[in-house]
């Protein structure tokens, strides 16, 4: 998820992923666990978003990630694919299908999961939902939702359209487990109370299984930066800010490179320490390759 403070990035992973052979077994594992479940967004994660795998979005001095780098991730351990399918401004659909499959594909052959996550922009509500059933339709394994678009100035009337948007989808998604990808709470009510003031964290409760919040320390400064502080209280925000103290959290790290080691292993003991079902740094792209033995703490196995 690109946040208004941080710009998308085209940069490719810092080291290169070793090459196929290096790194696919004689006898690629079967998928281990259940499409639509909770299951999905346990354990370690990994995130691409459309400017590392998509040719259109990365441009013409980008990198665009295949196949190759879902065997890369499964040889650092990886559990679960979050791959961005469309933009709210596309044409209704996943982007780039014929680049989108084959990323799914080589996912599942390795056992690895793949949950779709989408930026709704509130403008054509209908329009967001199309996409959503798309990414659905494509053969994803979850479905979650990037919560933080401001497109709609009016912000009663953006809450007003997340609320119905949410309960659209559980109606259209019965039993298919939603993942929630939220603004930390931090953010939106001690340091930027004009982003997004009043969410409506209750309204949405019962739509999300699954809450992501964007812990981007790296955007703080101060007594925030703090890799540690900033998740814990956001874990422990959030879940109040729901009235659900046993909501399941799979908490969101970044950005990539502006982190550090240290940063890593603040995360994974906050993490820890709030019963987290997982955990993942945005993104893939920026991720160094001395971070991958830090955060295979998140592996569920």
């Amino acid at each position: 998820m690109v946040t208004t403070t941080v710009p998308p990035t085209t940069a490719p992973p810092t080291t290169a992923p070793p090459t196929a052979s290096a790194v696919v077994p004689s006898a690629v594992a079967a998928v281990t666990v259940d499409p639509g479940t909770i299951a999905p967004y346990r354990g370690f994660g990994a995130w691409l978003d459309r400017y590392d795998w998509s040719v259109q979005w990365a441009g013409p001095n980008g990198r665009p990630v295949g196949p190759e780098a879902v065997d890369h991730m499964a040889a650092e351990g990886v559990e679960t694919i979050y791959i961005q399918t469309s933009y709210w401004e596309d044409p209704v659909g996943v982007i780039e299908p014929d680049r989108l499959r084959p990323i799914i594909d080589r996912a599942h052959e390795h056992g690895i999961s793949v949950i779709g996550w989408y930026l709704p922009a509130f403008v054509d509500p209908a329009k967001d939902l199309q996409h959503v059933e798309a990414m659905h339709d494509f053969g994803v394994d979850g479905v979650a939702i990037d919560i933080e678009g401001t497109q709609v100035k009016d912000v009663p009337e953006r809450s007003r359209r997340l609320v119905a948007f949410s309960e659209e989808l559980r109606r259209r998604f019965p039993g298919f487990a939603l993942g929630g990808i939220v603004l930390e709470p931090v953010l939106i009510e001690d340091l930027s109370d004009t982003y997004w003031p009043d969410f409506p964290w209750t309204e949405i409760a019962s739509h999300y299984d699954v809450w992501m919040p964007m812990n981007y320390w790296t955007n703080r400064r101060g007594e925030w930066r703090s890799a540690y502080r900033y998740m814990a209280t956001n874990i422990d925000r959030v879940r109040q800010n729901l009235g659900l103290p046993e909501a399941l959290v799979h908490p969101i790290g970044g950005i990539g490179d502006k982190t550090t080691e240290q940063d890593l292993h603040e995360m994974v003991r906050a993490a820890g320490e709030r019963g987290s079902i997982g955990g993942s740094i945005y993104d893939y792209a920026t991720s160094r390759a001395e971070f991958w033995p830090i955060l295979r703490a998140f592996k569920t196995g």
